[in-house]
């Protein structure tokens, strides 16, 4: 295989996150914050110094990108041979939130599940084979994210053959060919990250565990085909048809269309961007509120169509600027550095509007909804390390959305989707607006362990965290499954919570 090429593959590897749905985020060099390690002809710069001058032409090949937020630090890949390059990833965590939820759930988040215990989130293994050009890609995912991230699809619920058994033990599966045309085209099918929101899916790649709102609620994985265009060293242009907007399946008949555009001019500058545009809502409004339309075997009525969702478009566009603004080798400090991310959805059509005035028969509480479907979100994290070894994080975020259609729905008898009573809703009109701040510590004594934890408090202006009395029933259970229909979850406005991990990617 030619020389570029296989700096590619071991670079993938290298830069892969694990995916889960979404969120998040693995694919390849090719990825948007992907690792990319420096070719034998332009060794890999030192922490504090200048790009390497011409030397490479492969994308990216040319500086140090392991500071960036979503970036594998890994220099190389370890299990690498001539046919397959491996990988392993296991992500364990003890969450413990100071609301002390009796049924150890955790609401709201696509990175912890579970409250007071030890949680495996994530464990994953598999990696890239290739081959001349021919390039494919498996990693599996258990833990509980397998089943956390895949139950915001609903995809599914349109159709029969249960997408969401078929794949929640896949985090990325792929096949594909790479030309060698400008610095490189990979064309691939299958399930790949998405990236949209700047956090990885793979906690070993991220600055801190708990991402904002502007990541949590945006897709981790596509599914589709992939066209990565490599222009330059410096720009890739990757363009998506996918089944959704983090989907299995599709919500109608057309295809979710997207764009990511990567350029990294300098070293110590990253500018990304991603676009997206679908039509991704089901028939009906997965609410309990008696004005909305009900999913079958619902307790709610009466219930009352809402205008053809499959009108409805979608829009999302998503921008983060990262930069690395001091590298001191010496200092007590070494290097520091900041991610903003910004951005901007909204859907409209079947009975919504992106700003303004809701049309259509949708009601809230009896009265006109207003406030239009829009999704506006930006989340800022400055990161220092100490000695490469010691890194302190600090950030946060906000989220606006007038009509609650890309929040995380909670879960138990709280879930808009079992038909409780007192279920938490998600009709257009509805108003969420929440923030968010954490401080976070990390060990990284070796290239294939983090040691970490961070504290993160959030507020939302409605009811929406798991309280003390938690999500399931008086006693905490979920007996044979299910819960009593007229029991009320403690949902409460605020929760603050110490989270203690381990990271491990060999």
């Amino acid at each position: 295989m030619s020389s570029s090429w296989k700096l590619i593959l071991i670079a993938a590897v290298t830069a892969s996150a694990l995916p889960g749905p979404g969120r998040g985020q693995t694919p390849s060099d090719t990825s948007a914050q992907a690792a990319i390690v420096a070719p034998a002809a332009a060794p890999a710069t030192t922490v504090g110094s200048a790009p390497a001058e011409a030397v490479a032409t492969e994308p990216f090949a040319w500086g140090d990108f392991t500071w960036l937020n979503g970036q594998n630090r890994q220099k190389s890949a370890l299990l690498d041979t001539k046919y397959f390059t491996g990988s392993m990833l296991i992500d364990v965590n003890y969450n413990y939130s100071f609301n002390h939820p009796n049924d150890h759930t955790n609401v709201g988040s696509t990175a912890t599940f579970r409250e007071g215990e030890f949680n495996l989130s994530f464990v994953g293994f598999g990696g890239d084979f290739h081959w001349n050009n021919v390039r494919g890609r498996l990693m599996t995912q258990f833990g509980t994210r397998a089943t956390g991230v895949p139950r915001n699809d609903l995809s599914p619920d349109r159709g029969q053959y249960d997408l969401r058994d078929a794949f929640r033990y896949i985090s990325e599966a792929y096949g594909g060919y790479h030309w060698d045309v400008w610095n490189g085209i990979n064309l691939d099918v299958g399930i790949f990250m998405s990236y949209i929101g700047l956090f990885s899916y793979d906690n070993f790649e991220n600055w801190d565990y708990q991402p904002s709102y502007t990541s949590d609620n945006t897709p981790w994985f596509f599914q589709g085909i992939r066209m990565q265009n490599f222009l330059s060293d410096r720009f890739k242009l990757e363009l998506w048809v996918i089944n959704g907007w983090q989907s299995y399946g599709m919500f109608n008949e057309m295809p979710g269309l997207g764009t990511q555009i990567l350029w990294r001019p300098i070293e110590s500058i990253t500018f990304i961007s991603n676009d997206y545009v679908g039509k991704d809502t089901l028939t009906y409004n997965t609410s309990c509120s008696a004005t909305s339309t009900a999913p079958s075997g619902s307790t709610c009525s009466p219930v009352t169509p809402l205008a053809n969702p499959y009108s409805r478009l979608r829009f999302h566009s998503d921008n983060s600027y990262l930069q690395r603004y001091l590298v001191n080798p010496g200092g007590f400090i070494t290097r520091a550095a900041f991610s903003l991310t910004a951005d901007i959805g909204f859907e409209n059509g079947g009975g919504v509007t992106p700003f303004g005035h809701v049309d259509g028969d949708v009601t809230t509480n009896g009265k006109p909804a207003t406030g239009g479907q829009n999704f506006l979100s930006w989340m800022l994290y400055n990161r220092f390390w100490f000695t490469d070894i010691f890194a302190l994080t600090v950030g946060g975020g906000m989220m606006h959305n007038p009509g609650r259609y890309l929040v995380l729905a909670p879960t138990g008898a709280a879930s808009p989707f079992n038909g409780g009573q007192y279920a938490f809703t998600m009709n257009p009109g509805d108003k969420f607006d929440a923030w968010d701040c954490s401080a976070g510590f990390q060990y990284m004594p070796s290239e294939y362990i983090t040691w970490g934890t961070q504290v993160v408090h959030r507020h939302a202006s409605v009811p929406y965290f798991a309280g003390p009395g938690g999500v399931t029933s008086a006693t905490g259970t979920w007996p044979g499954g299910g819960f009593d229909p007229t029991y009320q979850p403690d949902l409460v406005n605020s929760e603050t919570r110490w989270i203690f991990y381990m990271l491990f990617r060999m």
